[in-house]
C-alpha cells in the first residue's frame, strides 16, 4: 500500500476531501436507517395505544424534514443559495480583505 505522506499535496488534498465526503455519507445513511427503523415503531405504538389521535404524523413530518435537509447538505443540493455560493462568497471576502490591506499600506 502506498504511503500517504509520499503523495503529492494535490493527492493528499483529494484524499482528505474524499474521506470527509465518505464520513458525511455514512452519517446520512445512519440517519436514514434510524428513520426507517424507528418510524414504523412509532406508528405501531401510536396505532396500538392511542389510535383515536394520530400523533405519529408530527414525528414523521418533522424528522422527515430534518432528514431531507441532511440529504440536501450531503448531496450538495442547495436551492436557497445556489450552486457554488460558498466559493463565490469566499472569493468575495478574500478580495474585500485584500482591498482593506492595500488601503492601509
Amino acid at each position: 500500500m502506498d504511503n500517504f505522506y509520499n503523495k503529492s499535496e494535490e493527492e493528499r488534498l483529494l484524499y482528505r476531501k474524499a474521506k470527509k465526503k465518505v464520513k458525511e455519507l455514512r452519517g446520512f445513511y445512519y440517519h436514514l436507517t434510524c428513520y426507517l427503523v424507528i418510524m414504523p415503531l412509532i406508528i405501531f405504538i401510536n396505532l396500538t395505544f392511542s389510535p383515536q389521535f394520530l400523533w405519529f404524523f408530527f414525528s414523521l413530518i418533522v424528522w422527515g424534514l430534518g432528514l431531507g435537509f441532511h440529504a440536501m447538505e450531503v448531496f450538495g443540493y442547495n436551492p436557497f443559495l445556489g450552486r457554488g455560493w460558498e466559493e463565490r462568497k469566499m472569493r468575495e471576502l478574500m478580495e474585500k480583505e485584500r482591498q482593506e490591506r492595500t488601503r492601509y499600506e
